[in-house]
C-alpha cells in the first residue's frame, strides 16, 4: 500500500514538468483567468468605488430664468454627471455657443451622448408642483434607447438636483398646501417663514420623496430607436460576430504553420510563389470565410429577430469588408509570430478573449468606465460594432463610418505588413 502514495507523487510531478513545458497550456491556466479577472475588475470595481459611472449629459436652458440657471449651474456641479452646456473649446480656438435644443438632439442621435436635458421657457415661473393637477413646464429628456440605463439615471438625479438646488422654490409651493391641511399660519409664522427664505434660497435640502415621481415634470423621448423593432440585436450580431471572426481568422492563419511543419511550404515557396503572394492569398480566403460567417449572422438575425438588413445593405457591405480585411490581417500576424500550432492557439485565446471583453463583444462599453472605453478602442471589436451601430441604430449614410473604416483598413494594412516581415524566417529556413 505503500507504493501507490509514492507512485501518485510521481504522477503529479510529471503533470507539473509537462504543464511548465507547455507554455500555451501555462497561459490558459494562470495568465487567462487572471487577465479576465483584471478586465471585470476594472469594469466594476470602478463601478462600485465611486457608487455610479458617470453619465454624459447636455443642458438645454431654453428659460434664462433666475431659477432654470440655478439647477443648469447644480447639474453641472453634480458629481454623478459629466453635464455640459456647450462643445468643448478646441485648443486656440474661440469659446463655442451654448447647445441649442436642435443641436443637443443631434449629438444624441449621432451618439456623442446618451441623453440631453431640455429646460423649456416658462420653467422659471412653474418649475415645481407638489399636488395633483399642479402647473408644470415639463423638463425634454431626450436620449438613445441603445443606452438604456442613461436616462433611468439622468431623470433620478434631476429629481435630487432639483431638491438641493431649489429648496426655496419648494418651500415657497409647498406653504399654500400646509396652510390648507394645517388649519392655516398665523401671521407671525408666515412672516417668519418668508424671512427664512430669504435668508437662505440656496439652503441644501435633504429630504423628498423616494420614488421615481418627482417634483419636476419630465417628458422623455427616445430621439434614435423610436421605430425600431429589437433594438439591440445589430449590436449582439456585430459584437458576436466579431469575436468568432476572429477565432476563424486564426485558425486560417494557422495553415501556416502546418504547412511549415509538414515541410508543404517549402514546397509552394519553391514553386516561384513568393511569400507575399502566399500571405495575400492566405489573407484573401480568410476575409471571405470572415465575409461570408458575418453575412450569415446578419441574415439570421434579419429572419428571426426581425433587423432592417436590407434597407442598410450599403453599410453592411462596407463595415463587413472593412472589418473582414482587418481579422484576416490579424490571422496572419498571429500565424507569422508563432512558432507551433499549439504556441498560435494558445496566445490567439488569450488576447481575442480579452480583446473581446475589452472591446465591447461580451460587455456593453457604454457601462464600462471612460478609461476603460478608451482603451476598447485599441481594438477591432470596438471600431466594428460602433460602425455597425451607426449603420443598423443611427441610419447613418455611408459617408459617415469614414472613421471605422479607415481604422479598420489601416489596421489590416499595418498588421499585414508586419506579418510580412516576420514570415521572412520561413524564406531563409
Amino acid at each position: 500500500m505503500s507504493v501507490m502514495p509514492a507512485m501518485m507523487a510521481a504522477i503529479v510531478r510529471n503533470g507539473f514538468r509537462a504543464l511548465r513545458r507547455d507554455r500555451g497550456a501555462l497561459i490558459l491556466s494562470f495568465v487567462l483567468p487572471v487577465a479576465f479577472f483584471s478586465i471585470f475588475g476594472m469594469i466594476f470595481g470602478g463601478m462600485g468605488r465611486s457608487g455610479t459611472p458617470r453619465v454624459s449629459v447636455l443642458v438645454v436652458d431654453e428659460d434664462r430664468s433666475e431659477v432654470s440657471g440655478r439647477l443648469v449651474r447644480a447639474l453641472l456641479q453634480e458629481p454623478s454627471l459629466a453635464a455640459s452646456t456647450r462643445p468643448k473649446t478646441k485648443k486656440g480656438g474661440p469659446v463655442p455657443p451654448d447647445y441649442t435644443a436642435a443641436g443637443a438632439e443631434t449629438a444624441v442621435k449621432q451618439g456623442d451622448v446618451p441623453a440631453a436635458l431640455i429646460i423649456p421657457r416658462g420653467f422659471g415661473a412653474h418649475p415645481i408642483a407638489l399636488g395633483p393637477g399642479g402647473e408644470r413646464a415639463p423638463i425634454r429628456l431626450l436620449h438613445d434607447s441603445s443606452d438604456p440605463v442613461a436616462a433611468q439615471m439622468v431623470g433620478g438625479i434631476l429629481q435630487k438636483v432639483v431638491m438641493t438646488a431649489l429648496p426655496d422654490t419648494m418651500a415657497k409651493v409647498g406653504m399654500p398646501y400646509f396652510e390648507k391641511y394645517s388649519g392655516g399660519l398665523t401671521p407671525q409664522q408666515r412672516e417668519n417663514i418668508q424671512s427664512a427664505l430669504t435668508r437662505a434660497p440656496n439652503a441644501p435640502s435633504q429630504t423628498g420623496p423616494q420614488n421615481g415621481t418627482g417634483f419636476v415634470a419630465l417628458e422623455v423621448r427616445d430621439v434614435v430607436g423610436e421605430k425600431k423593432q429589437n433594438s439591440m440585436i445589430a449590436f449582439y450580431a456585430a459584437g458576436i460576430g466579431v469575436m468568432f471572426l476572429l477565432f476563424t481568422a486564426s485558425a486560417a492563419g494557422g495553415s501556416l504553420l502546418d504547412e511549415a511543419e509538414s515541410g508543404a511550404l517549402d514546397r509552394i515557396l519553391s514553386a516561384r510563389v513568393s511569400m507575399t503572394t502566399l500571405l495575400a492569398g492566405k489573407m484573401a480566403y480568410s476575409a471571405l470565410l470572415a465575409s461570408a460567417q458575418l453575412t450569415l449572422m446578419f441574415l439570421w438575425a434579419a429572419l428571426v429577430f426581425h433587423l432592417d438588413l436590407f434597407p442598410h445593405l450599403p453599410g453592411f457591405i462596407v463595415m463587413t469588408a472593412a472589418t473582414a480585411f482587418a481579422v484576416a490581417s490579424f490571422g496572419m500576424l498571429l500565424a507569422s509570430v508563432s512558432h507551433t500550432r499549439a504556441q498560435q492557439a494558445s496566445i490567439s485565446t488569450l488576447i481575442i478573449l480579452t480583446m473581446s471583453a475589452i472591446g465591447g463583444s461580451m460587455f456593453p462599453r457604454f457601462l464600462m468606465p471612460e478609461a476603460m472605453q478608451k482603451v476598447g478602442l485599441l481594438t477591432f471589436n470596438a471600431w466594428a460594432i460602433d460602425g455597425y451601430t451607426k449603420v443598423f441604430w443611427r441610419d447613418e449614410p455611408v459617408l459617415h463610418l469614414a472613421p471605422q473604416v479607415a481604422v479598420l483598413i489601416g489596421a489590416g494594412m499595418a498588421l499585414f505588413l508586419i506579418a510580412r516581415r516576420f514570415a521572412r524566417r520561413w524564406e531563409y529556413s
